[in-house]
């Protein structure tokens, strides 16, 4: 009797393991055959980031060429000059907002985000972040531990503004006769900084190395959003001026698909189906290439932070071509 519960209790067990290692097996082989998820790549004519695969390095502008978009950056941490390519619809960031190649200097301090061509070189560029921008979006202040009048240095802690996250020590942050400091929105002195005041900066570099020279100083928030209010007013001008830009993605005689870039989200806002509105081609430089043609907005739909829509066209769209560049007004605008 003894040996017949022995017998059974090893069966159990004999049935039991290979059952355990057989599910185990089945998972892993599963696995094995989910197919790995496709690197995203840049698509000519389609509005694609590769966060997957990206490049977001600190450096000072040192070249623009707003007919071409191209430029280069210096890489403060290792002095190497970095050619890029501005995508069409690449974000321009620009006092903490959204903005146009020609509102940067050149010497400004921004990270630019980069991917690569086919060839693996890092060109592609889809965006420029000021530092206005990545500090007003992160909460982020540098906190002075230090300052000196003779010098006109200041030496800061860069951390979030409740102090739970410290991205850096030490930070010097220098100031000369260009500096403008700011507080309250008006024009202020080095002397009214103190220690422990948190301050954002709009600074450059100059030429080498990881240096921070202060273009403007702001002393309070209320300083730094009435700097964005300024830019949100002259990028509001610029797209109903030159037009909201997008992507072409298909001409079908008188039916005009287009892909709006999110620089233009404040126009693509008013766009309604029966809309009246005006299209142009566009060339490299983003500037109409041809005088706009009429037509009526038939459908509008979302696509991530893009805008799709359709257009009824008042004539033949035989200009437009698929993947190139267009710009849109809404009349009476």
């Amino acid at each position: 009797m003894i040996q017949n519960k022995l017998f059974r209790l090893n069966t159990l067990k004999l049935i039991w393991i290979p059952s355990a290692c057989l599910t185990l097996l089945s998972v892993a082989c599963w696995a094995d055959d989910t197919p790995a998820k496709p690197s995203l790549k840049i698509i000519p004519g389609k509005v694609i980031v590769p966060i997957d695969k990206m490049q977001r390095p600190w450096g000072e502008l040192v070249h623009l060429d707003l007919t071409t978009r191209t430029g280069k950056f210096r890489r403060e941490s290792t002095d190497e000059v970095v050619s890029f390519i501005v995508l069409p619809y690449a974000e321009l960031l620009h006092h903490a907002t959204l903005g146009d190649l020609n509102d940067f200097r050149v010497g400004e301090r921004a990270i630019f985000r980069l991917h690569e061509n086919e060839k693996g070189e890092w060109v592609w560029l889809t965006y420029i972040q000021d530092e206005m921008n990545m500090m007003n979006g992160h909460g982020e202040y540098f906190f002075v531990d230090e300052i000196d009048l003779a010098t006109g240095k200041l030496t800061t802690t860069w951390a979030k503004g409740d102090m739970t996250f410290i991205r850096e020590k030490g930070v010097v942050i220098e100031t000369d006769t260009n500096t403008r400091f700011w507080k309250g929105g008006q024009l202020a002195k080095l002397s009214d900084i103190h220690q422990m005041d948190k301050l954002r900066t709009k600074t450059h570099g100059i030429g080498k190395g990881k240096v921070r020279v202060a273009w403007e100083v702001f002393l309070d928030d209320e300083s730094l959003l009435k700097f964005q209010a300024e830019q949100k007013l002259i990028h509001s001008q610029r797209i109903r001026a030159d037009g909201a830009p997008g992507y072409v993605d298909e001409i079908n005689g008188t039916i005009l698909g287009l892909t709006l870039f999110n620089e233009g989200e404040e126009q693509s806002k008013r766009l309604k189906q029966g809309v009246r509105v005006r299209i142009a081609p566009a060339g490299v430089d983003r500037k109409p290439s041809s005088d706009p043609l009429g037509g009526k907005v038939n459908s509008i739909s979302k696509n991530g932070r893009q805008t799709q829509v359709r257009i009824g066209l008042d004539t033949s769209g035989d200009r437009f071509m698929p993947t190139e560049l267009a710009r849109l007004w809404i009349v009476n605008e």
